[in-house]
């Protein structure tokens, strides 16, 4: 028996000493010595879901478990029990609305997931370049994802996950499509409920808009050849465009039990995040329970705004699934007093999850 559980925690370490370097890797060679901000696109696989964890200060990629999981670290899909289905809606600034869903199902070969995303915003108005005059035409702009998570639980304190997304961004005529992946890793200590978590979320391809603005069906064509390619009579060759990378992020943190009873309990989340488009963050959160309400907040060190978040959760037991409703609200700041004069304009979210 002692033999058995020596060689189960040798496994067990080598797994997570695996996953840690296929994790850290990608994040190493990526690495800069500065923050390359605003060069990223698609940010909106940089809007966090799922209200518990925004109201934790987004130190949740040690804690999360359950359906939300396939957005934050997909090996918290390990611990679905039963089906469950989440839902988030998040009113950002700017009539900017996100929404993001997750159907999450135990097999036996793991649990599964069905992922999709979308974010969306009123029409605008299209304006002249030279005069800024309206046209009287309209235009949006819209991203989105659909994906696939698997988890499963290789030891009894081990548990890793995966994601495979599609990505789509339309800007009014224009659209780009690309794919990314995300890896994601759970190890319970046993003491204290300690664990420590680690995820590589949205590693992929550059991405690169096709403009075909002389309609001579040629792509990145070379604007200095002097020929007129699409017969038009004019030089109006298109250049080759720029690409840009997709915001990937490394998160390394560890969430611990420092109270628990029946009826309350308190735990502590600290994380660090590394995002290619932004300097290092550094992520505290808390939870504390009395009976089925939640109270949660979190700071992020060294993020210009949306720095201090709250949130509340309530757990409602019905005869059709188990209910968790939460809310959480992130202030701007000293933005926010510039922007409005009303009450809450920072970003707003309401979760759902369903456990079936």
């Amino acid at each position: 028996m002692f033999k058995q559980n020596t060689n189960s925690v040798q496994l067990g370490n080598k797994i997570v000493l695996s996953i840690i370097i296929l994790l850290i890797i990608p994040t190493i060679l990526l690495g800069d010595i500065f923050a390359k901000v605003g060069t990223a696109g698609l940010q909106f696989l940089k809007l966090g879901v799922d209200a518990r964890g925004i109201g934790m200060g987004e130190a949740y990629t040690p804690y999360v478990k359950g359906a939300s999981a396939s957005y934050w670290n997909p090996a918290g899909l390990a611990f679905t029990n039963g089906t469950e289905l989440f839902l988030n809606h998040t009113k950002y600034v700017a009539d900017i609305n996100f929404e993001y869903a997750t159907l999450a199902f135990p097999t036996s070969l793991g649990v599964f997931a069905l992922n999709g995303s979308v974010l969306y915003m009123d029409w605008m108005k299209v304006y002249e370049e030279d005069n800024f005059d309206w046209t009287g035409e309209y235009f949006t702009c819209s991203d989105m994802m659909a994906g696939i998570s698997y988890a499963t639980s290789l030891t009894d304190k081990f548990a890793a996950g995966i994601t495979g997304k599609y990505l789509r961004q339309n800007l009014d005529e224009y659209d780009v499509n690309g794919w990314s992946i995300d890896l994601g890793s759970l190890y319970n200590t046993g003491w204290r409920d300690l664990t420590i978590g680690m995820s590589l979320r949205n590693f992929g391809p550059n991405l690169k808009y096709e403009l075909d603005n002389d309609k001579d069906g040629v792509f990145d064509e070379d604007p200095f050849d002097l020929l007129d390619n699409d017969g038009d009579g004019l030089i109006d060759e298109d250049g080759e465009e720029l690409s840009f990378p997709i915001p990937m992020n490394f998160s390394l943190g560890a969430a611990m039990n420092l109270y628990e009873t029946n009826m309350q309990s308190l735990n502590f989340v600290a994380q660090l995040d590394n995002c290619v488009d932004r300097l290092e963050t550094y992520n505290l959160g808390a939870e504390y329970r009395v009976g089925t309400f939640f109270v949660r907040s979190g700071y992020q060190f060294n993020l210009d705004c949306q720095k201090l978040s709250f949130g509340l959760g309530w757990k409602i037991p019905t005869s059709l699934a188990i209910l968790d409703l939460d809310f959480a609200y992130t202030p701007f700041g000293d933005l926010e007093e510039k922007m409005d004069d009303s009450f809450l304009t920072g970003p707003i979210r309401f979760s759902i999850k369903m456990k079936f």
